[in-house]
């Protein structure tokens, strides 16, 4: 019976052993859909949209260093202070810890920003949480200036 018991218990380790990787690749396929999601939303002017993918604790950091709250965030984008009109992503990463995912990329960015015309390469971070309920929310966003646009040479191999 003990010998049953101990056989039992490595099989379900197994079992849970290979689950990690199967889900953590499914983590990072929806992550993926709602960085498109993300992406479609803001060039669509799409409060309602951005809302949803948002924490109501959210907090930006824009390519100027201005801290935005969600509402803060949301307004721009309702006021039309923020316009996004092209963006392009590459060089996506997606790194899992837990119930947090933190996304980097590098983008390139068309449109306007407080009045002014805005368009370079921007590298970003945006980290996501996974509620209890299994629906991930972005918590944070910061972007960065590319200093002359130029995309980074690809990793030696």
């Amino acid at each position: 019976m003990l010998f049953l018991l101990v056989v039992a218990l490595g099989a379900g380790r197994a079992a849970v052993a290979a689950l990690p990787h199967a889900s953590r690749h499914d983590a990072k396929r929806e992550i993926e859909v709602l960085e498109e999601q993300w992406r479609t939303a803001l060039i669509a002017g799409d409060v309602a949209a951005l809302d949803r993918l948002m924490s109501d604790d959210f907090i930006g950091i824009s390519m100027t260093g201005q801290v935005n709250t969600k509402m803060q965030q949301l307004d721009r984008v309702r006021n039309r202070t923020l316009v996004i009109t092209k963006m392009d992503l590459s060089d996506v990463k997606i790194k899992l810890v837990g119930s947090v995912a933190i996304v980097t990329s590098l983008s390139q960015i068309e449109g306007m920003n407080d009045g002014l015309s805005m368009q370079g390469t921007f590298r970003y971070t945006r980290v996501y949480q996974r509620l209890p309920s299994g629906v991930w929310e972005t918590t944070n966003f910061e972007a960065t200036r590319v200093p002359g646009g130029r995309r980074p040479p690809p990793p030696a191999e």
